[in-house]
């Protein structure tokens, strides 16, 4: 088969670092194709000189067989190629239609804008993904994974030949992302050919039909779905045998570090739970059932109503993050952009800055002391960046994600909240972390694990508390406990 979209020979380099080197890609019509890699790798490099962000330092691209070149994001929009960003790149205060039509809205007389047509299309594109949503309402109104799919349906209203999704189902539910790929089959039908980036995967040998594989910034292997399993693509990606995905290890748990009870507040209700010593306690859950709105209750950032929490046998009643933090409770965030980090700030800085009170002396921050354990960090978790000083925006999601949980360490808890920990993270990075919270477990760190990832709360956690409704539906041995016993008490069967 002829590709549509060839990349071959792709150089680019940045102060510090060759991103791509001799990268390649073909992208054929009617298929779709995994771009995979851990982070790092280049894919997100790849994809921007793919669509004009990028110029390469060397290579070719061609284009139904015609050597192109694309001096910006709207030359290859119009040659017909779409991206979806891993970062949401929308405005709150607009509407879902003036979102999708941003720059593009459909023009009647004296060109003023058609506002009953672009609600019209846009409500269209909406109906497609299955969005029970009225293009009218604020875009800041939405949860995450809806907004996920308003920048899928703005990539969709190109009508592109082809379009890349960056780790498009990062923050769906089961239901938005049986929708995606039934609209990704649709594309298929009808011969526009797709790049899908994701970690994720069982999803890869759902959707995919061929897997392009980059480490280091190289071409390492083109494959047809058929010809792979899970462990060869791994082998593929990292360059190594990985065995033992989850390496939950067996530990004496001790006293019981946190209690709740019968906690109400930011919609959730009557929650009770002991925390241990040693114990990774696993929350599962569908969107929406309340585990990250706990979180932030038991953290400091949202306000309790009634009920009582105790850590060490001693009340405590956080009203601020801070107050959770001098506590010995750290919340990492699922929403590392918009919570977890302060992207223009170095990664020093970003990875020290809850912790700059035990770093300072007579409110004088030890400067040698906060580099020693950026560096700690920096090689315990294999964060990829050129120096510590480089600002954190700068480096790929699963980088950032990585700094964000370090961050949280640093801080040296006594209760660390890791919510959705390794969304964006690729598998030899999922290692690294998971490696490091059972060496933190086995220095007697109590840990909440919050995964809508099955597989993972299952491999990595003691006891599983599933939420539905704002309420706890279900309690489980992690060891013996199935996917399907999960799934029933998350719609709220159990």
């Amino acid at each position: 088969m002829i590709p549509v979209l060839s990349l071959a020979g792709i150089d680019k380099s940045f102060p510090g670092v060759k991103a791509l080197d001799a990268a390649q890609i073909n992208i054929y019509p009617g298929q779709v194709m995994a771009l995979m890699g851990e982070n790092g790798a280049g894919k997100s490099t790849m994809m921007k000189v793919m669509t004009g962000i990028y110029q390469p330092d060397a290579g070719q691209l061609t284009l139904n067989g015609k050597p192109v070149s694309f001096a910006g994001p709207r030359q290859s929009q119009a040659a017909g190629i779409s991206i979806i960003h891993q970062e949401l790149n929308l405005i709150d205060e607009l509407s879902i239609a003036e979102n999708i039509f941003l720059g593009r809205e459909p023009r009647k007389f004296a060109g003023l804008i058609d506002w009953k047509q672009m609600f019209a299309d846009a409500d269209a594109l909406l109906a497609r993904l299955n969005v029970q949503r009225n293009s009218r309402e604020k875009m800041g109104s939405l949860p995450l994974g809806e907004q996920q799919m308003v920048e899928i349906a703005k990539a969709l209203s190109f009508d592109s030949n082809i379009i890349v999704m960056d780790e498009p189902t990062d923050a769906l539910t089961d239901r938005e992302t049986d929708s995606l790929f039934a609209v990704i089959r649709e594309l298929r039908r009808q011969n526009v050919g797709v790049v899908y980036i994701s970690h994720r995967l069982q999803e890869i040998f759902e959707i995919c039909d061929r897997v392009t594989v980059m480490r280091d910034g190289k071409f390492i292997a083109e494959s047809a779905i058929e010809d792979l399993d899970e462990a060869k693509l791994i082998e593929q990606m990292v360059g190594r045998k990985l065995s033992d995905l989850y390496p939950r290890i067996e530990h004496q748990h001790g006293q019981v570090s946190l209690a709740v009870h019968q906690l109400c507040g930011n919609g959730v209700s009557d929650i009770s739970f002991n925390l241990h010593e040693g114990e990774i306690l696993g929350f599962n859950g569908l969107m929406g059932a309340g585990r990250s709105e706990l979180m932030r209750v038991l953290f400091g950032d949202a306000k309790r109503q009634s009920g009582q929490v105790s850590l060490y046998g001693q009340s405590i009643d956080c009203c601020h993050p801070s107050q959770g933090i001098a506590a010995g409770i750290a919340y990492i965030s699922e929403d590392r952009k918009g919570d977890g980090l302060v992207l223009g700030m170095s990664v020093k800085q970003n990875m020290s800055i809850s912790s700059l009170a035990a770093l300072s002396k007579n409110g004088i921050i030890d400067a040698k002391d906060e580099l020693a354990q950026a560096n700690y960090f920096k090689d315990a978790f294999n964060v990829k960046t050129p120096s510590l000083e480089q600002p954190i925006g700068k480096l790929s999601g699963g980088n950032q994600q990585k700094a964000a949980i370090a961050k949280g360490l640093m801080a040296k808890p006594k209760v660390l909240i890791l919510d959705e920990p390794t969304r964006g993270v690729d598998v030899g990075a999922k290692k690294e972390i998971y490696q490091l919270i059972n060496q933190f477990k086995q220095e007697g760190m109590s840990i909440i694990l919050i995964s809508s990832d099955m597989p993972e709360v299952m491999g990595m956690s003691d006891r599983i508390l599933v939420m539905s409704n704002g309420r706890i539906n279900g309690e489980f041995d992690a060891r013996d406990v199935t996917q399907k016993q999960l799934l029933a008490a998350a719609i709220g069967n159990h």
